[in-house]
């Protein structure tokens, strides 16, 4: 087939799954410049191989591609680093608009749960993000990461409980003196 009907169908196919693979490789770098760097080379890698896909769901196979490329990107570029905060400019755009005061809460949460989610162990980050954040199902979870279903489902469950604890642990400011 020729190159300008693969790149029509690969951007048709792909491209409404821009925001999602950008979602996932930011969760998993923690920073906005990073993250872009990886979906790039993602969508590149996905581009080339777009001919192999088999099937219709685009999205799982992206997301694979993005999280095998996010890991490989932090390999490369972070080895042994410590795990980064997210930056403050990272926000859900999905949220509703509310008065100054609910966004003021709502943002000190908001902060609260990315801090907690970005210390999560990488397997366990990437299965709250695919399953809470962009809504796939454990079946695509287990597509996406190459995990068995018993193992995503466990991921989540150890995810949850220790988001559960991080968030519930009274803050440095909460402690009596």
């Amino acid at each position: 087939m020729p190159r300008h009907d693969t790149l029509q169908r690969f951007e048709q196919a792909a491209l409404p799954h821009t925001a999602a693979a950008y979602n996932l490789a930011r969760w998993l770098t923690g920073k906005h410049e990073d993250a872009e760097d990886v979906v790039q080379e993602a969508f590149l890698r996905a581009y080339a191989s777009f001919d192999s896909l088999r099937g219709d769901d685009v999205r799982p196979w992206l997301l694979t591609i993005v999280r095998h490329t996010a890991y490989t990107w932090l390999k490369r570029n972070r080895a042994g680093a410590p795990a980064e905060e997210l930056d403050d400019n990272f926000a859900d755009s999905r949220a509703p608009a509310a008065d100054p005061e609910t966004l003021l809460l709502a943002s000190a949460d908001a902060s609260r749960v990315r801090a907690a989610v970005a210390k999560l162990p990488p397997d366990f980050r990437a299965a709250i993000v695919l399953r809470e954040f962009e809504e796939l199902s454990y079946k695509e979870i287990a597509a996406v990461t190459g995990a068995p279903m018993g193992t995503v489902m466990s991921r989540l469950t150890r995810a949850r409980e220790s988001l559960k604890r991080l968030l519930t642990a009274p803050s440095k400011g909460d402690r009596p003196q």
